[in-house]
């Protein structure tokens, strides 16, 4: 039986995530995921960005811990710092292929740029369940599967309207789906971008030996 992350892992992703439930941020971390330690003028270039909003970004996402810098000469390079957004951006791309039946991105191997919009779209997305709770909701569904809000509740050690408040905004937001079964709701995750995010998260925790290092 698969267990749910350590407290302090999904509260380190949950942060994560939610530096990265941005459209512009999403945009530079996938850059980077692309083509690797980049000047700001290069980012800058190939996102199609404004100079002043990217160094702002790289500016936030450096604080979070999500990008590294070098120094080149007079230059600075960024780059990804840590390995889960870049395992997000794998996952992501399968995704776009299935959605898009464009089977380059179903490829281990292939990297490049989604369309611009659908960056945007899962930035967004990502923000409706870039939370704790919420997440910690998500992961046990995934690891559970179809299960009821006493199970829930027991699941993650949270109150119970706390709970029932995040079911049903996750459920409005088409994350979970419910049915009833006498005088019990039962939730389910749905398929999607938060899934995938879940799922990717978990993996790069179990690929480490040392989990120190997440």
């Amino acid at each position: 039986m698969l267990e749910q992350l350590p407290v302090n892992v999904m509260k380190k992703a949950a942060k994560g995530i939610t530096y990265i439930s941005h459209p512009l941020r999403l945009r530079i971390l996938e850059f980077l995921d692309v083509n690797g330690a980049s000047s700001v003028s290069a980012i800058t270039k190939g996102i199609d960005g404004e100079q002043v909003f990217v160094s702002q970004s790289l500016r936030k996402l450096r604080e979070a811990g999500l990008v590294k810098t070098e120094r080149r000469g007079i230059f600075i390079y960024y780059n990804i710092q840590e390995e889960y957004p870049a395992s997000i951006f794998f996952c992501i791309r399968k995704l776009f292929g299935y959605m898009s039946n464009d089977f380059r991105y179903l490829a281990d191997d292939y990297k490049a740029m989604l369309p611009k919009d659908y960056t945007s779209m899962v930035a967004n997305q990502i923000k409706l369940f870039a939370n704790y709770d919420k997440m910690r909701i998500l992961e046990f569904l995934t690891i559970n599967g179809e299960s009821n809000v006493s199970e829930i509740i027991k699941g993650i050690d949270c109150e119970q309207l706390k709970v029932s408040q995040y079911l049903k905004r996750l459920r409005d937001d088409g994350f979970v789906t419910c049915r009833r079964d006498g005088r019990f709701i039962f939730y389910n995750i749905t398929k999607g971008v938060h899934k995938t995010a879940i799922e990717c998260i978990r993996k790069r925790y179990d690929s480490l030996k040392d989990k120190s290092e997440f």
